[in-house]
């Protein structure tokens, strides 16, 4: 029986990796997990319950609580892990663990959520002009420079690409000149299920860290002057700046339990997706509830919402297209006036929007499904 270890970036909590490190944990039970930094009881009991090995870090002082202040640290602890006893390396990479190093009869396949977006696509975004702090300004360049170089040739090391969706394999082919396998993510669509009365809900929501690259700040602006509510479910670095912007309309409550969040989504007129991500299993939570999307139209999202866009063509015509069966709107510019104006045009055409329809597109992202196509992807590799 061939021994497994399974690569992942750090364990601070619970989001779309952890989810898709879940399901690896399933398809190899006796694989030992290797990760960043653990912050023990932040991920779920199937996770926990597994052998997890960290680097160096952990052991660093304030690094559990500040971890991606040691950025420039993660190349050389993700190369500190010793795995010349495996047989079968699996990384889940949205930073470093595709970096890690193998013995030549190895075979390593990494699941790749995106390139080190920290020093690619969103770099100005994390330390671009108007960023405050002396690293920002004066050191990052420099740093991120490194990282980049590290990154692309750390890419040699992966056998076996898979990308988790058809925007990231464009990124890891424009940056790492690899093809890449396409496997969704999954949603567990077991548990986000609608109500059985199917009902209007009585706001809109986000769930979604406080990322700078999330752009919650242009949905508080928007709900705040539009006067409709919106609940904030989430938290992160950017909270507080979030929480200064809100006044009457909109309500950050932190991070919920699955069990509440799934009655968020059950209880919302509409997610609201300003960001633009690599793949994004929140739409297809939402939609797995029979909840439409309101979403910034680049990423990921493209592949999982049927979106419209207001006032188009195809917009006007959709009620008589029954193969169109539009899942959510999309708005083409992240500012507050392009996602105001899809707002506007969902409060009017509600009636587009059919929940059954919209749950039965996110069964095609199912759980069971995913687990299937990796396992036959592997399966086939060795």
């Amino acid at each position: 029986m061939k021994k497994i270890a399974i690569i992942h970036d750090w364990l601070t909590g619970m989001r779309g990796g952890e989810r898709v490190l879940e399901i690896f944990c399933e398809l190899f039970p006796e694989a030992d997990i290797f990760t960043l930094i653990h912050i023990p009881g932040s991920v779920s009991k199937i996770i926990e319950g597994k052998t997890i090995r960290t680097s160096f870090l952990q052991k660093v002082p304030f690094a559990r609580r500040r971890y991606r202040s040691f950025l420039p640290l993660f190349p050389l602890a993700i190369e500190g892990f010793n795995l010349s006893g495996y047989d079968v390396v699996v990384s889940g990479s949205h930073c470093v663990a595709k970096g890690v190093l193998t013995s030549p009869s190895t075979v390593h396949v990494c699941y790749c959520h995106t390139p080190m977006r920290y020093v690619w696509e969103h770099y100005h975004t994390y330390f671009g002009n108007g960023k405050k702090g002396f690293i920002s300004r004066f050191l990052m360049p420099a740093i991120a420079h490194y990282l980049r170089m590290w990154d692309v040739t750390s890419s040699n090391r992966v056998d076996y690409f898979v990308a988790n969706s058809y925007n990231v394999a464009n990124r890891i082919k424009k940056y790492y000149k690899r093809t890449a396998e396409v496997i969704h993510p999954p949603v567990d669509c077991s548990f986000y299920t609608p109500l059985d009365a199917l009902r209007e809900g009585d706001y809109y929501l986000i769930v979604s860290a406080f990322a700078p690259y999330k752009r919650i700040d242009i949905a508080v602006d928007a709900f705040e002057k539009l006067g409709l509510p919106l609940v904030i479910i989430g938290g992160g670095q950017e909270e507080e700046r979030i929480r200064r912007m809100t006044k009457k309309h909109v309500k950050c409550i932190g991070w919920q339990s699955s069990e509440t969040l799934k009655e968020y989504y059950r209880g919302c007129k509409a997610l609201i997706f300003p960001g633009e991500e690599d793949f994004g299993i929140v739409p297809l939570e939402a939609q797995a509830c029979g909840k439409p999307v309101i979403a910034f139209a680049k990423g990921g999202v493209l592949e999982t919402v049927r979106g419209i866009y207001p006032y188009s063509e195809s917009a006007q015509g959709v009620t008589s297209k029954q193969s169109v069966t539009p899942t959510g709107v999309f708005f083409t510019e992240q500012t507050t006036e392009s996602l105001t104006e899809a707002v506007k045009y969902f409060e009017n055409n509600k009636n587009l929007f059919n929940p059954l329809l919209i749950r039965k597109h996110a069964e095609g992202f199912d759980t069971l499904i995913f687990k299937e196509k990796f396992r036959q992807y592997i399966m086939k590799l060795l």
